[in-house]
């Protein structure tokens, strides 16, 4: 009891206090769901169940030095590439979704690899760029940091998961920016994107075409490839400036309305206001990692609060972005509101380890350790 009182008083509690309260919003709104729109609270228990899993994880990761952590990366980053490539063989595929990413458990729970391969690549990209950070500009380094970033978003687009692998991307992106490389890389790799846009529309399938076509537009196609956005819209719509309430019996259906589209079920039982508001407890999420990034004086533990910031940030971009119809639709869930034991649990493990760095963040502790 003592060492738990000790955590509690040494951690960001305010941190830990914004993600109870998002935590709180998902599973209001998926009791809301389950019952207003499936025969079974299966939904609801499980993120009930993976919101306190997740919040103790929290817990005792930010007892945990990061600095030993990040000793670990020789056993979790080829057990998390292990699970990746098992979903090649034996992966299943969730409904709504086009890709196999997950691997059925008893009782019908699911786990997504994908998720925890997210922290496992945070954790040994930050420990990369702490022991090249001096000469990060040089070819060498730059070639590998490159390749290193690569294998993830390579393994998630084999699953078929380009959600995931844009998720990477901007991970990969932001923390390699943290580390101070050259501006003339980052216009060199500016270049070298735009140029690749042709080509990557050419290789492409059909489906995916035509969710970037659709995206501005679902209005063009309402009963085919627009259906979902056009009805979240019309859900978000629906709801109005307060919103319809709780436990109405005429809220709108969207397909995967407890995942990708949980944004506009908010929208419609608690209007314009309620949706502001959530949006707003999230932005006061990232800017607090990122204010415990910006005091950290080690730049270990900046890497890592930069990734989950990264992880983070750019899901939430691209489920709300999803959800209004700026942005295609690619599979990508709102952290810690959307259902799925994987993600929550994963987003906790990654406020643990901004936790973590909170507490252990002094200069001694980073000349004092090994990263490797």
């Amino acid at each position: 009891m003592n060492n738990v009182n000790r955590t509690v008083k040494r951690t960001d509690m305010i941190l830990m206090f914004i993600c109870i309260i998002i935590s709180i919003i998902s599973i209001l709104s998926l009791y809301i769901i389950s019952v207003s729109f499936f025969n079974t609270k299966h939904i609801f228990v499980v993120q009930v169940v993976a919101s306190v899993i997740g919040i103790l994880t929290a817990f005792f990761i930010s007892s945990i030095d990061y600095h030993f952590v990040v000793k670990l990366w020789k056993i979790y980053v080829p057990v998390s590439i292990f699970f990746v490539v098992l979903t090649f063989f034996i992966g299943s595929q969730r409904g709504g979704a086009d890709d196999k990413a997950w691997i059925m458990l008893p009782y019908g729970m699911s786990f997504q690899p994908s998720e925890f391969l997210k922290i496992c690549f945070i954790l040994s990209f930050s420990t990369h760029l702490s022991l090249v950070l001096s000469e990060i500009n040089k070819i060498k380094n730059i070639l590998l940091v490159c390749l290193h970033g690569f294998i993830p978003i390579l393994l998630t687009h084999l699953q078929g998961d380009d959600g995931t692998s844009l998720i990477f991307i901007i991970i990969f992106i932001m923390m390699v920016f943290s580390a101070g490389i050259s501006w003339r890389y980052i216009f060199l790799a500016i270049i070298l994107g735009a140029s690749l846009i042709p080509v990557l529309w050419c290789i492409i399938d059909q489906d995916k075409r035509n969710r970037i076509l659709i995206a501005l537009h679902p209005e063009t196609d309402p009963m085919g490839s627009g259906y979902q956005q056009f009805n979240g819209l019309i859900s978000i719509g629906n709801g109005g400036f307060l919103g319809k309430g709780i436990f109405e019996n005429n809220y709108k259906f969207v397909p995967e309305i407890q995942n990708d589209f949980i944004f506009s079920f908010i929208g419609q039982f608690s209007g314009y206001l309620g949706s502001l508001l959530v949006l707003f407890i999230i932005s006061v999420l990232l800017l607090r990692i990122l204010s415990i990034s910006l005091k950290t004086e080690d730049y270990l533990g900046r890497f890592i609060c930069v990734g989950v910031f990264g992880m983070i940030f750019s899901q939430v971009v691209f489920n709300i972005g999803m959800n209004i119809s700026i942005l295609p639709v690619i599979g990508v869930t709102l952290p810690l509101v959307s259902a799925g034991g994987s993600s929550v649990v994963t987003t906790y493990i990654g406020i643990g380890l901004v936790l973590s760095v909170f507490t252990y963040n002094n200069k001694t502790l980073f000349y004092k350790h090994k990263f490797l």
